[in-house]
């Protein structure tokens, strides 16, 4: 891969996926919204052309570098948390973004665009998740997501593009936003505040970004043109377990509270990906354990706020 573009390149995925990919010597070209609070990092990066582009802007960007590239990222997404997430024209502006992401790329000239989709696509299942397995999201966020990786796969089509959609589980690591789980835990704990949570029950599959960002690389390079992939460590446990890992590397172990807030409506209760396709296709593994993983967030986290 010699060029590739990323949208939504300021989160945990969006920016370890910059490292993999500068690494591996591919020139990226990363679009921004102009204003965000988050572009800082990247504004001097040498390893990333920036142009700023918010989404609402893709449908009107035209290719002025001269350069033809070869992948397509659509990671950015508007709504991903709290109310938001049930904002129904909100969200079904999202799908009208990714067709327009998706037509942007073949400006580009790119021959593979790659789609971030999300384990809110399946709704709550028990057992391993497939790519074959039944979908029923329960949220607007899910549904546009489901609606977002067939329409895209179908103007890909059109268009003469490879599409890859990735359905991705919980990634945690730095750069992850402030309302996470992991990020809101560690702020508190760190602070010496006490940190409420469910009793933890839920089986439970963290990736750290790193090695998200990985498989988005092998996928954009080995990925089979058309298929759905399920992106996640492929191991599960119960979330208590992850939170005492956590709090044990903060020191914190006596100020974290399981069982004080009481599950939600819908709460999924087991969370796990099936990797195989996945690994078969490009040779994914996921190489970071939960307590490196997190050991890496918290040095991140600490020296962000020092």
């Amino acid at each position: 891969m010699k060029r590739a573009i990323i949208t939504g390149a300021t989160g945990a995925i969006g920016s370890a996926l910059i490292g993999e990919l500068a690494e591996h010597g591919t020139e990226i070209l990363v679009l921004l919204r102009k204003g965000s609070p988050r572009n800082k990092f990247l504004e001097n990066d040498r390893r990333v052309t920036v142009r700023f582009c918010a989404l609402d802007e893709l449908k009107t960007l035209q290719n002025d570098t001269g350069k033809t590239f070869d992948v397509f990222y659509h990671l950015a997404w508007d709504g991903t948390a709290g109310a938001d997430r049930q904002d129904a024209k909100r969200q079904a502006k999202n799908v009208e973004y990714a067709l327009d992401a998706v037509e942007l790329a073949k400006r580009f000239g790119c021959g593979t665009f790659v789609g971030a989709g999300s384990q809110a696509e399946y709704g709550r299942v028990e057992g391993a998740l497939r790519p074959d397995t039944p979908t029923f999201p329960e949220t607007g966020y899910g549904i546009a997501k489901l609606c977002a990786g067939q329409l895209t796969r179908l103007r890909a089509r059109q268009l003469g593009l490879r599409h890859i959609w990735v359905r991705i589980l919980s990634v945690y690591g730095p750069r992850d936003g402030a309302q996470s789980m992991i990020m809101s835990a560690i702020e508190k704990l760190r602070r010496g505040e006490s940190a409420k949570f469910t009793r933890g029950e839920q089986i439970w599959d963290f990736l750290y970004s790193a090695d998200a960002a990985e498989a988005l690389r092998l996928v954009g390079e080995r990925g089979k043109d058309g298929k759905t992939y399920v992106l996640g460590s492929g191991e599960a446990r119960p979330l208590a377990e992850y939170i005492k890992i956590l709090a044990t590397s903060l020191h914190a172990e006596r100020l974290i509270e399981l069982g004080a807030i009481p599950y939600g409506e819908g709460q999924v209760m087991h969370l796990q990906a099936d990797t195989s396709e996945l690994v078969h296709d490009t040779d994914f593994l996921a190489r970071t354990s939960f307590e490196e993983g997190i050991q890496k967030t918290i040095e991140f986290v600490l020296s962000e706020r020092e």
